[in-house]
């Protein structure tokens, strides 16, 4: 378990820019990993609805259950399980999460007579690359009949964070685009699916 505030500033991109960007920073097929995210709310979409986020990231073997709560622009207040494979299991199934901060951290969200349930997973082709401002994430997720690609940029301060990432996208020709969260845009689609 873990607690940790994250600054971080996104864009999506076109398939183009993408490739441009892997190649600018010389990131290579062997360096991308595979991790899949398994979505949760209440049926009201309780969460959704108090600007948080519950997901179970999957890489490899591991299984985290994160707790996603907006506090400012930019930034995010994590907290974090680690789950095994059972407890995984009855989470995707039954919504039966495990004791623990994240479910601590829920009773102040949701009442305690809801239950979160399994809404669907996204999968993501990441690629990262450390660079001496911060952390640089290059994503291609698939979710439903979607693919699309996303830039982010996680720093430890929000002020030199944005300069950064403004110059950043400045450098590599690439527009300045409003851009919602992964759990976001998968919701949007899985609403218009619906």
């Amino acid at each position: 378990m873990s607690h940790e505030i994250e600054i971080e500033f996104k864009n999506i991109l076109t398939e183009e820019e993408y490739s441009r960007l892997l190649q600018t920073y010389s990131i290579h097929l062997n360096d991308v990993i595979s991790q899949v995210n398994y979505y949760f709310d209440t049926k009201d979409m309780d969460l959704k609805n108090n600007r948080c986020a519950l997901r179970i990231r999957n890489k490899e073997t591991l299984y985290t259950l994160t707790l996603k709560q907006s506090s400012e622009e930019n930034t995010i207040f994590e907290t974090h399980q680690s789950l095994n494979k059972e407890e995984f299991e009855d989470a995707i199934s039954y919504g039966h999460l495990p004791k623990g901060d994240v479910t601590h951290q829920l009773i102040s969200i949701i009442p305690h007579s809801k239950n979160v349930q399994y809404l669907g997973k996204l999968t993501t082709e990441r690629a990262e690359k450390n660079l001496v401002e911060g952390l640089l994430v290059l994503d291609k997720s698939y979710y439903f009949d979607t693919v699309d690609y996303e830039l982010e940029f996680e720093c430890d301060d929000v002020k030199s964070g944005q300069a950064f990432f403004n110059q950043l996208l400045e450098k590599n020709r690439i527009p300045k685009r409003k851009t919602d969260s992964k759990m976001s845009r998968f919701f949007q689609k899985k609403i218009e699916e619906e």
